[in-house]
This record gives structure tokens, sequence and C-alpha cells, in this order.
């Protein structure tokens, strides 16, 4: 139960940073998208701490972990173009919410490795989200989104810690 209720924390903060980001406030969406991963490091410890893993824990926590750090930093990007960047933004916005998918998707099948095939999709999302909370800058924050979701994707091997 505990380590589902992180991930439905996850999940909720992942919400509560699309709702800050419609009250344009991108300062709040990226540390609600902080505080979900946090949450998301401590689902999968406790789950194996209390030998409480289970496929509807990891099915949940894929969709938590794609709402908090695919669509939420995708939809601050997004927001924060929509002036004079609308179509770049509309496309990063998709591209890295489909790259993300992907990831999760690939992750899902992959056996339970020492090391995760490309930047695991927490650390794509809350990078994302802190660069536009920080960068006001649309060219920015355009090639940093692609560079993210391209790195998602990769298959470039980082050790699990």
């Amino acid at each position: 139960m505990l380590p589902n209720l992180c991930t439905y924390s996850n999940l909720l903060f992942g919400v509560l940073a699309i709702a800050a980001v419609f009250n344009h406030n991108f300062t709040l969406g990226a540390v609600f998208i902080i505080l979900a991963a946090i949450l998301d490091r401590f689902d999968g410890l406790l789950a194996r701490h209390y030998n409480a893993a289970s496929a509807f824990g990891r099915e949940l926590d894929s969709l938590a972990d794609l709402v908090s750090f695919g669509v939420a930093p995708s939809i601050m990007l997004y927001a924060s173009m929509t002036e004079k960047w609308s179509c770049a933004g509309l496309a990063c916005f998709a591209f890295f919410t489909l790259c993300g998918a992907y990831r999760l998707a690939r992750y899902n099948i992959s056996g339970s490795a020492g090391y995760f095939q490309g930047l695991p999709i927490t650390i794509g999302g809350a990078i994302l989200a802190a660069l536009v909370a920080l960068f006001h800058n649309p060219a920015v924050n355009v090639i940093s989104s692609i560079v993210i979701a391209l790195a998602m994707i990769s298959a470039i091997r980082i050790p699990k810690i």
C-alpha cells in the first residue's frame, strides 16, 4: 500500500504541476515536478524493501511517470512559448511526450539490468521543467527539449544507483 501511495502522490504532483502552468506559475510547476521525482524514487525502493512489487504497481508507476515527467514538463514548455513560438512549442510538446511514452514502454518490457537504457524520464522531465522555469529563452528551451527527448530514447547505458 505504501509504495502505491507514493506513486499516487507522484501523479498528484504531476497534475498539480499542470494546474500551476495553467495559472502561469512555472516555478511552482517545476517544484511540483521535482517533488514528484522524489516520490518516484521512493515508490520502487519501498516496494522492493517490503517485497510488495506488483504488476499493478509497475503499470501505475509508468502512467504516473508519463503524466508527471512527460506531459507536465512539455506542457510547461508549450505554455511558455505560445505567444511567438507556438508551432515550435506544440511540436516539442508532442515530441517530448511521445519520446517519454516510448522510453517508458521500452523500460517496461526490458529485463531488470544494472543500467537504464536511455535517460530515465524522471530525470529528463525534471531537467526540462527546471530549464523552462529558469530560462525564458524559447530557443534554449526548444533545443533542450529535443536533446533531452533524444537522450530518453537513445541506447546509452546509464548505471542504476
